[in-house]
Order: structure tokens, then C-alpha cells, then sequence
């Protein structure tokens, strides 16, 4: 594939479809400087995005968490994800939704009088996780942290909370890891860099609480998918050991969709049936 910065196509920004080549921001952008930015990720299939609205919604709460109002309406945005599928000729795709502060008369940490931008992009992007989707993803346990609500946003998707996910990903990568998880600032399981997880147990399902991390938009629809099967789901603080005696994991998110994991460190755990079951539940799902 070619570098993102250098492909044929169309990107929206600030209300116009623009050649893909020219979607450039001058670099003295606030966001590139402070992590002003909150965005989306989603997937498009047969040419209906999963979830869009609530993608959409999520992006203008995302804003208003981090004091940015965002100048586009739901249904704006809506229809600015959809003309970059139609300009772009996909149907099955990826759709990256990014609203950041852009340059103007402040150039410090604050940037009240700057404009608040808005780009949309969407690109064909396969399994997030190449193979590992099929025979269970090798995860590494981050040495980083996820944050206390009370020092950040949590809630929020928004770039900053992501820079310890490239450090732990670059990590995780280096080992010959897929991904890494995280624990929390309690000390409690958390998530994956751009992923929730779930483990199995005798038949249930347990899975960390969402109370410092971002309770995904995937996962809320897991967790219905298995209540409406009659699987017991259990959110709840989960403890690093508690993993060894997990019988399965699997990650859910709009990326990773819903990825097997077959190793945490020094724990193991089969591919078993009602993660393949839910896998393939949620790929009906999103093609219905």
C-alpha cells in the first residue's frame, strides 16, 4: 500500500471533498502540538457504515469533554462520511472521522480564538489484526498505565489518550506481540491499545468496567449480542491474576471487530466456541 499521505482519492475537510493529496494542515496546527483532536473510527460494509449515527454522536461528545465544540451537526457529518464512500467507490471500507483545533491567532496551550476542523477519510483496510483473527492474537502487558478519570477524559476518544498505545503497540510489536493490554491505574485489567476485552469462564463472560476506560461502541454491542443469547456478562473489576484461570479472551472494536486472543503475557487461552460463535455472529451482523 502506499504511504497514507500519498494515495489517489478524495478526503472531505471543513465542508468540500478535496484531492486526497492536498488534505494538508499547516504545521503550526494546534492539535499537532497539544493533542487537540478527538475522532472516530468505523467500518463501512456493503456500503452501510456499522453504528454511523452513534459514531457521529460519540465525535461531538468527544469534542464537548475536551471544551470543543464541534461546528458540525450529526446529520453534517453523516453526510460527509457517506460523499467520501460514494467519491471514493467503496462499499467496503474504513472511515476515520477526525475534528481537531487548527492554526490561528493562538499559538500556546490555549487556543479558544482557533478554528475547530473537521476532516473525513475512508480507505479499504483488511484485518486489523492480519491472521492472528483467525488463530488468536499474542498480546504483551504494556508497562504503562490507563489514567485515573480524574487527570483526563476518559471517556473521550481523543488523540492524547492514545500516545501510551503507540508506545506500547511499537513495544508489544517488537516482541513479536500483536497488541498489548493494559492495566488501569488501580492496578485492575483495562483494555488493549484500540480494543476491549472479554474472557470466558465455565460458559460466562466477564469483562472490565468502563469507569477509566472508553466503553466502546462494539463492545456495548457484544455484550447485548451475548445477553440476548443468555450469556451471563459480568462487567466488573477484573484482577491481572484472575487471567490463568480465563479459559478464553477476545478483543472487540470497530477495527478489530471481534479478534480471538490466544496469549497475555505468561497466560494462555484456547480459541474456544462461544468466541468463535460471537465472531461470527457480529460478522452477520454488520452485513445485515
Amino acid at each position: 500500500m502506499a504511504a497514507y499521505d500519498d494515495r489517489d482519492g478524495k478526503i472531505w475537510m471543513d465542508g468540500k471533498l478535496v484531492d486526497w493529496r492536498d488534505a494538508k494542515v499547516h504545521i503550526l496546527t494546534h492539535a499537532m502540538h497539544y493533542a487537540s483532536s478527538v475522532f472516530e473510527g468505523e467500518r463501512a460494509y456493503g456500503g452501510k457504515i456499522f453504528l454511523s449515527r452513534k459514531h457521529s454522536e460519540r465525535l461531538i461528545r468527544s469534542g464537548e469533554m475536551i471544551d470543543m465544540t464541534i461546528p458540525w451537526t450529526v446529520d453534517q457529518i453523516e453526510e460527509a462520511k457517506y460523499e467520501v464512500l460514494k467519491a471514493n467507490g467503496l462499499t467496503d471500507a474504513y472511515v476515520r472521522a477526525v475534528a481537531f483545533r487548527g492554526a490561528g491567532e493562538d499559538m500556546g496551550v490555549s487556543s479558544a480564538r482557533n478554528p475547530i476542523r473537521l476532516a473525513v477519510a475512508a480507505w479499504e483496510w483488511g484485518s486489523y489484526y492480519g491472521d492472528a483473527k483467525f488463530k488468536g492474537a499474542k498480546l504483551d502487558i504494556s508497562k504503562w498505565k490507563r489514567p485515573s478519570p480524574e487527570t483526563i477524559p476518559t471517556a473521550a476518544k481523543a488523540s492524547g489518550l492514545y500516545m501510551i498505545c503507540t508506545i506500547s503497540k511499537h513495544a508489544a510489536e517488537a516482541k513479536g506481540c500483536s497488541d498489548a493490554l493494559f492495566f488501569d491505574y488501580r492496578g485492575y485489567v483495562a483494555e488493549a491499545t484500540g480494543a476491549n476485552v472479554f474472557f470466558v469462564k465455565d460458559g460466562e463472560v466477564h469483562t472490565p468496567l468502563p469507569d477509566a476506560i472508553l466503553n466502546g461502541l462494539t463492545r456495548q454491542t457484544v455484550i447485548g449480542m451475548l445477553k440476548d443469547r443468555g450469556i451471563a456478562v459480568h462487567e466488573r473489576h477484573i484482577m491481572p491474576e484472575e487471567m490463568e484461570g480465563f479459559e478464553q479472551c477476545f478483543l472487540t472494536g470497530s477495527a478489530a471487530e471481534v479478534t480471538p486472543v490466544g496469549e497475555i503475557g505468561p497466560y494462555t487461552f484456547e480459541v474456544g466456541t462461544l468466541t468463535r460463535e460471537i465472531s461470527d455472529a457480529y460478522e452477520k451482523l454488520v452485513r445485515s
